[in-house]
């Protein structure tokens, strides 16, 4: 992985949350479970205190890696691009050539791809085709269900709202 992460705003803002209640509430529940654990006595066999334990490890572990990430972030806000060409941080709507099906992607970087949430990696098959590309073009992508041709109907640049936590 390269030194900077690409995201947008939102992105980061999500990660950020995530952090915050990573060290407010996950890692104080851990702490108070390890604890009622120790309460039971001999922890060598104290099937409590051990799940919590591995469960303090996760938390930790994901704690370093969000904060890695934040660190590393290069936040590129969607809202100063204009133009006319499919880039990162671009919401395109397609339309299926074969079923004439409308589809709409946001183009994110990898760590907030969610497909649910019609945010694509700009590292996937279909970003990697449309990147560049203008409205009226027709792009092939190679999905795991065969060859599929979409033509661009729309590329906008809209900033997604996202709460922060306070």
């Amino acid at each position: 992985m390269s030194d900077r992460v690409p995201m947008t705003r939102s992105g980061l803002i999500r990660l950020k949350n995530e952090l915050k209640r990573l060290k407010t509430v996950e890692r104080p529940k851990i702490v108070k479970e390890i604890a009622e654990a120790r309460a039971h006595g001999d922890i060598s066999e104290n099937a409590e205190y051990h799940a919590a334990k591995e469960k303090q490890s996760h938390v930790e572990g994901r704690l370093l890696q969000v904060e890695h990430w934040i660190a590393s972030a290069e936040v590129i806000d969607v809202t100063k691009h204009a133009g006319d060409r499919v880039i990162f941080g671009a919401t395109v709507t397609l339309e299926g050539s074969d079923s004439g099906d409308e589809v709409r992607y946001r183009i994110v970087g990898e760590l907030e791809a969610d497909l649910k949430q019609g945010k694509i990696s700009v590292t996937s098959p279909i970003a990697r085709a449309l990147i560049g590309r203008v409205e009226g073009d027709t792009v092939a992508v190679q999905t795991p269900g065969g060859a599929r041709e979409y033509e661009i109907q729309l590329i906008e640049f809209l900033e997604e709202e996202v709460a922060e936590s306070e």
